[in-house]
């Protein structure tokens, strides 16, 4: 089974907003699914939160923190 983590996102305001942070963690090898409706972004694996929070970041948006872990 996939572990996921799920974090929040803060400033995300439509769909290309969601593909801009989706095709930021592709860059760095982490495959995650991004929501601008609810803010959130569910990525597999344990991708360090470092890099997830700079790919975050290099789309234009903030991390707000993990919301959740699934096992």
């Amino acid at each position: 089974m996939k572990t996921k983590k799920t974090y929040k996102i803060d400033g995300m305001h439509c769909p290309s907003c969601a593909m801009m942070i989706e095709g930021e963690l592709e860059d760095r090898g982490i495959t995650g699914q991004c929501s601008f409706a609810t803010g959130i972004i569910e990525v597999e694996g344990e991708p360090d939160e470092r890099v997830v929070k700079a790919s975050v970041e290099a789309a234009g948006y903030t991390l707000v923190g993990l919301a959740r872990t699934d096992k």
